[in-house]
């Protein structure tokens, strides 16, 4: 079967580039970006290219990964062009992993299904929700390392978060993220923003949440 979905925007402003640069000349050092694909599938490999060459820094990036130290988001790492990475899932980039440990980099490490949560919160005008996902873990308690000083103490903790109780069970609030940009693969897209993908595979994790792993 296949489910669509219209946008419905009144902006009629839409641009379409031929050169990715050009798409991407637009982003702003300091500027958070949400990164589209799964593991190294779908991934806007063409963009992401296109920001190695506008040389943009400081970028805060919002993805289910962190790439590999030769491909995807461990391109932008290797020039030292993100200085957050908002993500799941960060192993397989040993560059990555060098940066967190020697205080080069800020890593906000977030459960799969709560980075999803928080980004269509954002999307949706949602400020916070409350999940059960990191309760009674560092998530919850707060402390985990964001970055460190070179000497190896902590130089940024994670906060903890508010607690709440409803029918017996706990809940964390985690708050919502927004971004100044989407980067996303696709085949197709139109004036109101609708864009098609191809070759799409839904895959449902260990938690029975459906992932769209895009492919084209």
């Amino acid at each position: 079967g296949c489910v669509c979905y219209f946008s419905a925007s009144t902006r009629h402003h839409t641009k379409f580039y031929t050169n990715p640069v050009e798409a991407v000349k637009d982003i702003p050092d300091g500027a958070t970006i949400l990164v589209g694909g799964f593991g190294l599938c779908g991934i806007p490999e063409n963009l992401i290219g296109a920001l190695l060459k506008t040389g943009v820094k400081g970028l805060t990036a919002v993805s289910n990964n962190a790439g590999v130290d030769n491909f995807g988001l461990g391109l932008l790492l290797h020039s030292r062009q993100i200085k957050r990475m908002i993500s799941s899932y960060v192993g397989e980039n040993a560059e990555f992993e060098r940066q967190f440990l020697c205080g080069e980099l800020e890593v906000e490490l977030t459960p799969q299904g709560t980075l999803a949560e928080r980004i269509r919160a954002g999307g949706a005008g949602v400020p916070a929700f409350y999940t059960s996902t990191g309760y009674g873990t560092l998530v919850q308690e707060g402390g985990a390392p964001i970055k460190y000083n070179k000497d190896g103490s902590i130089a940024i903790a994670s906060k903890p978060r508010e607690v709440r109780e409803f029918n017996g069970q706990h809940f964390i609030l985690e708050e919502a993220i927004t971004g100044d940009f989407a980067l996303v693969k696709a085949w197709k897209a139109d004036r109101a923003g609708n864009v098609i993908f191809r070759y799409s595979v839904v895959l449902k994790n260990i938690y029975g949440m459906q992932l769209s792993n895009f492919v084209s």
